[in-house]
């Protein structure tokens, strides 16, 4: 009897603290884009940039978390598994469910940077497909491209 009132008890906390992160993750999207507008607007870059870069960073910061612990553990697929269904998701479902609620006007710097995203892909693949592994090198080619890639999104 008493386990079964711990289970319970157990399970109406873990509810509660699932909720209240819910709520946490609704306001603190909302900060996030409000803040993102202000910084576009105060420093006059463009919405697209902040959220190329400012937003993009900040709401992959706990994927690249949960990656880099994975790597470290040895769960290699969980961290490759993390990184690809973050990118389905987010290009599948969000813009998707985005998409029914208002119409999304693609820039024509957002034409570009898919284009940019689907090589990059392509180049993963191939890396990937190579050698079934990820090495030193290829890790540094892709830092500097992303670098890079940041410093063309600046200046455009």
């Amino acid at each position: 009897m008493d386990v079964e009132v711990a289970e319970q008890s157990s399970m109406l906390k873990t509810i509660l603290i699932s909720t209240i992160g819910v709520v946490g993750i609704v306001l603190g999207g909302d900060m996030v884009v409000n803040s993102a507008t202000n910084i576009a607007t105060s420093f006059g870059m463009s919405a697209n940039l902040v959220g190329l870069t400012i937003v993009a960073i900040g709401t992959s910061l706990p994927e690249f978390v949960t990656s880099v612990v994975a790597i470290k553990k040895g769960e290699t697929e969980i961290a490759i598994g993390n990184v690809i269904g973050s990118n389905i998701f987010n290009i599948l479902l969000v813009l998707g469910l985005a998409a029914t609620i208002s119409p999304i006007t693609i820039s024509t710097f957002a034409l570009i940077d898919i284009i940019f995203m689907v090589a990059i892909t392509v180049l993963l693949y191939f890396f990937m497909k190579k050698d079934s592994s990820l090495v030193k090198s290829q890790g540094i080619l892709f830092l500097v491209v992303y670098v890079a890639y940041m410093a063309y999104t600046i200046m455009r």
